[in-house]
């Protein structure tokens, strides 16, 4: 079954935040495995949540995206979550798509 990361970026500015989704965007897109991201900000951090079939195949993705492009004192806290279920609507992936179309100004 899928898997939920969530995770605690202390620090993280809304400017951090979109810089780094500005550069990953591209290649998180079509990773193995990945199904959904989202993220808000609270105070002082921002959280962030992802959906993949696989640890192994979040944790690979994250490795080479995030960790190479995280400012200075940055230190992401991920916990890992198995789903017991995960519902999707029959436009999940359409919405998908016109969100980081949208989130990317297109």
């Amino acid at each position: 079954m899928a898997i939920l990361i969530a995770t605690r970026v202390k620090g993280q500015t809304t400017e951090g935040y979109d810089g780094i989704l500005a550069t990953v965007r591209d290649s998180i897109t079509p990773a193995q495995g990945f199904i959904v991201h989202f993220a808000h900000p609270a105070e002082g951090e921002w959280n962030v949540y992802e959906v993949w079939e696989s640890k192994e195949a979040a944790d690979k993705w994250f490795a080479a995206n995030i960790i190479p492009n995280l400012p200075k004192g940055i230190h992401p806290k991920r916990s890992y979550h198995e789903l017991h279920s995960l519902v999707q609507s029959k436009s999940f992936e359409l919405g998908i798509a016109r969100f980081f179309n949208f989130m990317s100004g297109g």
